[in-house]
């Protein structure tokens, strides 16, 4: 579960996350949308604990991101919108290395690793260098590493840039399923197709502000009204 409360983040006079507040419930697929500049990465990187907010909180699982940042990041998985890889690393390698960080046994490393290699369809490339790797390459193999230590919370801006018609199916059928059977997803993304076709829920951020939410039922969005909302509230 996730729960921000109260949040203000400023970089210097400049105001931009304005009081935000909103809970997440387990299994929730959540979908954090706004035109760009709108506060949506300022927002998640808070979320992250990539950045100290002016004021207020966010926990993930009851843990407070900020006073309590170990407890808090074993428990979700980050996914940024420009993935960082050790370029000198493979994909393998740098799977291993994140599975480290979280105290994975390495038995149970390898079998996720294998796992994920197969569902993301990395075995081309998982081997080679991520220098050479293109950005939908970065993305999956990024996808694979905040995924490896089972977190029940998955935090994700763009989670299909730069992705090919074919991973991004898989990306998307594999969110759904994870959905499905229980984890939490909070997503930033500019497609709204397709956050019409996975989430269950949704926010509009606008200036800092959320401006609307809306809840939808187990068949989703009616295709395309998303889209009207957006433009009309965010003109």
């Amino acid at each position: 579960m996730i729960e921000i409360r109260n949040l203000i983040k400023k970089f210097g006079s400049s105001i931009a996350v304005n009081d935000i507040s909103l809970t997440v419930d387990r299994g929730q697929f959540f979908g954090f949308l706004g035109p760009n500049g709108a506060g949506k990465t300022t927002t998640i990187k808070t979320l992250a604990g990539l950045y100290r907010p002016t004021s207020g909180t966010c926990s993930v699982n009851g843990f407070d991101v900020h006073a309590n940042p170990i407890s808090a990041k074993r428990s979700f998985g980050y996914v940024p919108d420009q993935p960082f890889l050790y370029e000198k690393l493979s994909g393998r390698e740098y799977l291993h290395f994140i599975g480290g960080l979280f105290r994975v046994r390495a038995d149970e490393l390898q079998a996720r690793i294998e796992s994920y290699v197969t569902r993301f369809e990395m075995e081309g490339f998982i081997d080679r260098s991520a220098e050479e790797y293109s950005q939908g390459m970065r993305q999956r193999v990024a996808l694979a590493g905040a995924l490896v230590h089972e977190p029940t919370v998955l935090i994700v801006d763009e989670p299909l840039l730069g992705l090919d018609p074919r991973s991004s199916w898989l990306v998307r059928e594999f969110l759904r399923q994870k959905a499905a059977a229980g984890m939490t997803i909070f997503m930033s993304t500019h497609l709204l197709r397709i956050v019409e076709e996975l989430c269950t829920r949704i926010a509009i951020v606008k200036g800092g502000k959320i401006i609307y939410e809306e809840m939808f039922d187990a068949t989703g969005a009616q295709h395309g009204t998303l889209e009207k909302t957006f433009l009309d509230i965010t003109r």
